[in-house]
């Protein structure tokens, strides 16, 4: 394969403190810990580190050797349609080097086929001679949005998990859904929900949240991100920042949350504040406009939210992915291509394309064609590219088939999990 990640350098000089499924390797960098070490009334000034030059970041140097289009392509996650890797999916990867590639219910019937599909995927991506391995995402939070095949035991809602309150019943929990998306070949999942379930209007949240408390959020959302990565997947927390609080789904138009910075800071930001600070290595972000923070565009595409706010303020230096871009609430006031321009402009890592050839393809039109025009600087890429292979490599991406699926050992560990926690009836 032609993207080697130089493990062992890499995770010593980029990713200190960052283990596989360990509690740690999020996107923001390590750094000292704050505390006095050795005599306490030594006083130890620390020289500034230098920049790493491209000759000691091997991430750097191995971002050297991309073309544009690998580049452009690695800001990009795609849907697909069908349950085979046709041929769109391939060209997406030999053509336009996508950085990878979200599965929904409609791309899969069983354990063995969707098997099939990601190894599929992973092979072309490997023959295709790619700078990086692919995500290769899902959105599996249990309760109504469950994507496994039917063969898998269902998981509880996170309303469910909320009612019980014990966060070692969500770390279990996000365990389970770690090793179940896994063992199928996915290694990245859109959970847990952070969204604070605070209106009881809200036609798309409800269930899907842990309650309408910011601690209850908190602790259970952060106790089932730390279950997904410890088993290996990378978890997205969503959606930022915060869908709790509307009437209006997304899915088809465009809501309106009319909140100041001081009121989200005291309900839909707690649990992403708290997350960031457990080492959060992906946070989405919601299409919702707060015009109290920018009167002109939504969360998504916007620099005073995901810049200024996520990055500035909340201090996240992980991968920001975008909720998906086909959905009402961006293509009702925006073309798809512009749209795109914006998230990446506003601070975006990945653009979530989910459905539509054309569409994808419009994406990455309009991101390459940004570049050459001027309207998206090199170094905005670059920052963005460097952010995506360094999670990829924290979390060791490989595009190794996987070739077995034990689908009655993993149903039996849902089961006892479900056994343990919960009041017998």
């Amino acid at each position: 394969m032609a993207y080697s990640f130089i493990g062992t350098t890499v995770m010593a000089i980029v990713l200190s403190g960052c283990t596989w499924g360990g509690s740690g390797n999020n996107g923001a960098s390590a750094g000292p810990s704050g505390g006095n070490s050795g005599n306490p009334q030594t006083t130890i000034t620390p020289s500034a580190s230098p920049t790493p030059t491209p000759e000691a970041d091997p991430i750097k140097r191995q971002m050297q050797q991309m073309s544009l289009d690998d580049k452009i392509g690695q800001l990009v996650l795609v849907g697909l349609e069908g349950k085979a890797a046709g041929k769109e999916a391939l060209e997406m990867i030999a053509k336009f080097r996508v950085g990878g590639f979200i599965l929904f219910k409609d791309n899969i019937a069983s354990a063995e086929q969707t098997q099939k599909l990601l190894n599929a995927l992973k092979a072309a991506n490997a023959d295709a001679k790619a700078a990086a391995p692919l995500w290769l995402s899902v959105d599996q939070e249990g309760g109504r949005v469950n994507r496994l095949p039917e063969s898998f035991a269902a998981f509880p809602t996170n309303r469910a998990i909320g009612t019980i309150g014990q966060p070692a019943y969500a770390a279990d929990i996000g365990k389970r859904l770690g090793e179940a998306v896994s063992a199928i070949g996915f290694n990245m999942n859109y959970a847990p929900v952070l969204d604070v379930d605070s209106n009881p209007k809200n036609p798309v949240i409800g269930d899907r949240s842990f309650g309408p408390g910011t601690d209850t959020v908190s602790k259970l959302g952060i106790a089932e991100m730390q279950g997904i990565r410890s088993t290996g997947v990378v978890p997205v927390v969503k959606h930022f920042p915060g869908h709790g609080d509307t009437a209006v789904d997304s899915h088809r138009a465009l809501p309106v949350v009319n909140k100041s910075l001081d009121e989200l800071k005291k309900l839909e930001l707690v649990p992403f504040q708290r997350a960031i600070a457990e080492k959060a290595d992906a946070v989405m972000v919601a299409h919702i406009l707060l015009p109290k923070l920018d009167e002109t565009y939504p969360a998504s595409l916007s620099k005073a939210v995901i810049t200024d706010l996520l990055r500035g303020e909340l201090g996240f230096d992980g991968v920001v992915i975008t909720d998906d871009m086909t959905m009402g609430a961006v293509l009702q006031n925006y073309s798809i291509g512009e749209a795109a321009v914006h998230a990446v402009q506003a601070g975006t890592d990945i653009v979530l394309v989910a459905h539509d050839y054309d569409k994808e393809t419009a994406v990455l039109g309009a991101l390459k064609k940004s570049v050459e025009e001027g309207k998206l600087s090199m170094s905005r890429i670059n920052e963005s590219v460097y952010r995506i292979l360094k999670l990829k490599q924290a979390f060791k991406l490989a595009d190794t088939p996987v070739e077995r699926i034990d689908v009655e050992g993993i149903n039996r560990n849902i089961r006892e999990t479900l056994q343990k926690h919960t009041p017998k009836k």
